[in-house]
């Protein structure tokens, strides 16, 4: 039982690592464009049911726009959005969300809501594997 958990925990390790390689689009940012390169997950995906995690979602943009919100499709159902708690932008940009893992492994995906030449535009997506323990 031992040796099947460490192969399980191997296995989203290595595809949490696989997936934060996750191609994003190339080239120059357009005027007001926002990109995000990655989705963060605490405690190698491995997360217990009913805790709010903070979850870190990496971005590049063109100055600072307006952040609306955070949408996560789990497994392709949702999208479930959340409001946006944490935003730092310039080199090192992130922005911060609380999310509660649900029971199993699942695939993540997540992109991002916000305001370009005042219309609500949607990012690239990210995804991570998340296990809900």
């Amino acid at each position: 039982m031992k040796r099947t958990w460490t192969s399980i925990l191997m296995g989203v390790a290595i595809l949490l690592a696989v997936s934060s390689c996750a191609s994003v689009p190339k080239g120059p940012l357009g005027p007001g464009e926002m990109r995000l390169l990655s989705l963060e997950v605490p405690d190698n995906g491995n997360l217990k049911m009913s805790v709010a995690y903070p979850l870190t979602i990496r971005f590049k943009a063109d100055g600072r726009p307006e952040i609306r919100r955070a949408c996560f499709m789990v497994d392709g159902e949702g999208p479930r959005c959340v409001q946006v708690k944490d935003v730092e932008y310039g080199s090192d940009a992130s922005l911060g969300v609380l999310y509660y893992a649900s029971a199993g492994h699942h695939l993540v995906e997540c992109y991002v809501q916000y305001v370009r030449d005042g219309k609500v535009q949607r990012t690239n997506t990210v995804s991570s594997y998340i296990a809900g323990m």
